[in-house]
């Protein structure tokens, strides 16, 4: 077992530096979003690693990993599984869907009809599967990574606004430097590392961490800072809607995690200034309509340099 929380996150990215070059702020996120029982959204450009990275996160944790390929003629059925009748015994049978895993990579999401990103809804909230009016849990951990390419629009879908509120944070890879890509080319040089990962983590270790990272102390005064902050994203004048409840609590439970990931049982508002944007951009609604990522993460930015940060007080 894993003691301390700084020691879990360096061994993980230890472990995923054989496979991904870099991006070690972009998976010290995953795993903050993953110890707090959420889902990431990373919106990039294909061939940065995104698929690669799931695979590798599943592996290290032995893991079961499902990957559905998200196209306009998906049904909600071909997620969650359906009852099928068998002619032998004369009684209907259920095929469990992909999503019956523990890390399932929706790829290119908003590729399918609303209808069908609806099916992931009550998977992602209640961590749970509805067919034909039965109920059946899903088994934990369960973590959804959905990719989204915000190059190409043609035939897509945008996801509403409830589903992106289910995602815990929204992502990005991004494109890698010379250096780093003159990196990757040498690693795959001859063979496959993701060929020879091995798993460093058991589902012991995980509920463990989880739990731990629930743990950690958060100051009144640093919640109240958080509420103050969403509180900000509603204000603007540019928004009609800003970051909801779920939000809020997203913030906080990230920010434990994160605490917990950097070896510390406290959280600090430096924790939330860090986790604002990927948190809470992608729940703002614009007055002026979708107006990408790079607008709504400026609107919590500016939220953030209006807030007050608390600060000790060391009078007498």
């Amino acid at each position: 077992m894993i003691q301390s929380g700084k020691e879990w996150k360096e061994r993980i990215l230890t472990s995923i530096s054989r496979v991904i070059v870099g991006k070690e702020e972009t998976i010290t996120l995953l795993l903050t979003a993953f110890l707090a029982e959420g889902h990431v959204l990373l919106e990039d450009v294909p061939g940065t690693g995104k698929t690669r990275l799931a695979k590798t996160l599943a592996a290290l944790m032995n893991a079961d990993y499902s990957r559905i390929q998200f196209t306009p003629d998906l049904l909600p059925g071909d997620i969650t599984g359906m009852n099928i009748y068998d002619r032998r015994t004369n009684q209907f049978v259920l095929r469990k869907g992909p999503v019956f895993t523990n890390i399932l990579l929706a790829d290119e999401i908003n590729r399918a009809t609303p209808r069908t990103q609806a099916g992931l809804l009550e998977c992602m909230e209640e961590r749970q599967v509805t067919i034909d009016g039965e109920s059946l849990p899903l088994e934990e951990p369960f973590f959804v990574i959905a990719t989204q390419n915000p190059v190409e629009t043609a035939g897509t879908f945008p996801l509403p606004e409830a589903q992106l509120d289910r995602f815990t944070m929204k992502l990005s890879m991004g494109l890698p430097q010379k250096e780093q890509e003159l990196s990757i080319l040498e690693r795959y040089l001859d063979s496959d590392p993701l060929d020879s990962v091995e798993s460093i983590l058991t589902g012991k270790d995980l509920t463990a961490a989880r739990k731990e990272a629930g743990q950690v102390f958060i100051h009144p005064c640093v919640r109240e800072y958080l509420v103050d902050l969403v509180e900000g994203t509603r204000n603007h004048p540019q928004t009609i809607l800003g970051a909801s409840p779920r939000g809020s609590l997203a913030l906080m439970r990230c920010a434990k995690a994160y605490a917990w990931l950097d070896g510390r049982t406290y959280v600090t508002p430096d924790d939330i200034k860090t986790l604002a944007v990927p948190v809470l951009a992608h729940r703002i609604v614009m007055d002026f309509g979708m107006g990408g990522s790079r607008k709504a993460a400026g609107i919590v930015e500016a939220v953030l340099d209006t807030v007050t940060v608390p600060t000790e007080d060391f009078t007498l």
